[in-house]
């Protein structure tokens, strides 16, 4: 299972570090994305990253100011979040699925997954930005 943790309530051009554990495996081949949801509307992708490679994506709208980054000891992903504002406010999800080696050796990255390609989701962080 992934477990997300960090979330919370911050000011507008606040900071908050989101995490996501890896339970009962690692994510050394995974690709690990991070997805946001508001209610009423789609689930949408804001970053993720290759752990077979270290390639990373991020969506326009958090280009610049999310970074994703993996700590291979600790077994966990983060999503750093800088000068944070309203429209950030949502439910964030952490999902892995193992074909991280596969994606690098087809010379793909980690847009090609679908939601519905991931082996594990976790039950989602809330982030609350006031302004």
């Amino acid at each position: 299972q992934v477990v997300e943790s960090g979330g919370g309530l911050v000011q507008s051009g606040g900071s908050l570090k989101l995490s996501c554990a890896a339970s009962g495996f690692r994510f050394d081949d995974y690709v690990v994305t991070w997805f946001r949801q508001v209610p009423g509307k789609e689930r949408e992708r804001v970053s993720c990253i290759t752990l077979s490679d270290g390639a990373t994506y991020y969506e326009d709208s958090v280009k610049g100011r999310f970074t994703i980054s993996s700590n291979n000891n600790a077994n966990m992903v983060h999503l750093q979040m800088n000068n944070l504002q309203p429209e950030d406010t949502a439910t964030y999800y952490c999902a892995a699925d193992s074909i991280g080696l596969r994606l690098v050796k087809a010379r793909l990255d980690c847009r090609s997954l679908r939601q519905n390609d991931y082996d594990y989701w976790g039950q989602g962080t809330q982030v609350t930005v006031s302004l």
